[in-house]
């Protein structure tokens, strides 16, 4: 699969983050989610956590009326 590359060069400590904004916001919520989906998974993988569950991801244990 061919993808388009874009890149954006700027000098170390530039705060303008305009270009990862509309890098982002081009991809749509599918790509955003995957990302960060795969950026967890390393995260864990780089710690020597085990990813098969995520935090989120937990069997509810007990539940009741507020």
């Amino acid at each position: 699969m061919m993808r388009d590359i874009e890149e954006r060069y700027q000098r170390v400590g530039e705060d303008d983050h305009s270009f990862d904004i509309q890098f982002w916001q081009s991809q749509g919520d599918r790509a955003i989610f995957e990302a960060v989906t795969e950026m967890i998974r390393d995260y864990y993988l780089i710690r020597g956590i085990h990813a098969d569950e995520f935090r989120l991801q937990r069997t509810i244990e007990s539940f009741r009326k507020a």
